[in-house]
């Protein structure tokens, strides 16, 4: 166990020396949340302990959470004509083990072709696909390691390029006295095949989670630490903040604060400077005993809105 916590620290710590500008790479369809619960709480966590089996795109490590044989189906409207899609099935393996295995989807719709006059001479299709599997593995009984492999595609008309990436995870978990502490590097790889000459990075992001839960308050807390691989931006766009109710044993409330997003989305108005909501998140969900449904609100972008649907089912 000593040795698997000692490589990943080692991986981070590496990574941090090989920081790389985000607006240069490729297969940021990756970075979109696909957890409705972590959507809510700020679009990235990597330490929520809950039987939901979405977090997994977030955090493989948290994979040792799910119910056998869960099956999910996620919808999330992206923005005007843009939408993604995505699915996955576990298994349990004896008791400390678990796989699975998902499909994620991004449609962005038709999108005009126009020469150089900018004269519209037809129209052509973009999407991206990520095909991933998952192994999880319980070291100790508070320390869970995850690691996801995936295949991924992007198709541009009639350019495609091809790559492979892996998810590494750690997760801690204090069930005494409900602290989870999570380190994650996504998106570890490169490109096999590109567009042209040129091949694109990876979008890699190092993050670290923590959740704290109380025991006489319905509040579980969230922080989470993003893009370490990216020392140069500002210590505030590093952070994602959020908290959750417990309303009752199924039913849950939350919202969530993305710095960074906020930040990004700002444009000038005649007050000033705004983000028009963007960074902000809510969300809600119904957790029955088999059943399980969650729906996210947040903006990605200052001229549309975002809705995202989890829903799974314990065969």
């Amino acid at each position: 166990m000593k040795k698997a916590v000692f490589a990943l620290l080692l991986t981070l710590s590496s990574l941090m020396a090989h920081a790389q500008d985000e607006s240069q790479t490729g297969y940021n369809f990756l970075r979109l949340p696909v957890s409705a619960h972590a959507a809510a709480l700020g679009g990235d966590n990597v330490s929520l302990i809950e039987d939901d089996e979405t977090m997994i795109f977030h955090n493989p490590a948290l994979l040792s959470s799910v119910t056998d044989k869960t099956i999910n189906l996620n919808y999330m409207s992206y923005m005007s004509g843009v939408n993604t899609a995505s699915a996955s099935f576990n298994r349990v393996v004896k008791e400390r083990a678990s796989w699975a295995v998902s499909g994620q989807y991004l449609d962005y719709g038709k999108i005009k072709e126009m020469n150089e006059n900018n004269v519209q001479t037809g129209e052509f299709s973009a999407r991206d696909i990520s095909m991933a599997g998952y192994f999880s593995y319980m070291l100790t009984n508070h320390i869970a390691g995850g690691i996801s492999a995936k295949l991924i595609s992007s198709f541009i008309g009639d350019y495609s390029s091809v790559a492979f990436g892996v998810d590494l995870g750690l997760n801690y978990f204090d069930d005494k006295h409900q602290w989870s502490v999570s380190m994650v590097a996504k998106n570890l790889g490169g490109q096999l095949k590109a567009y042209d000459e040129e091949y694109d990075k990876m979008p890699l992001d190092v993050q670290i989670g923590v959740s704290k839960a109380f025991a006489n308050l319905p509040l579980r807390l969230h922080l989470t630490w993003v893009d370490i691989n990216h020392p140069k931006y500002k210590f505030i766009n590093h952070l994602v903040v959020g908290a959750d109710f417990q309303l009752s044993d199924q039913i849950w409330i939350g919202g969530g604060y993305n710095f960074r997003r906020a930040n990004e989305m700002k444009i000038q108005s005649t007050d000033g400077k705004s983000s028009n909501g963007a960074g902000l998140s809510l969300g809600g969900g119904l957790n029955l005993n088999r059943f399980k449904l969650n729906i996210a609100y947040a903006k990605y972008h200052v001229s549309s809105s975002s809705l995202l649907f989890n829903v799974s089912y314990v065969l």
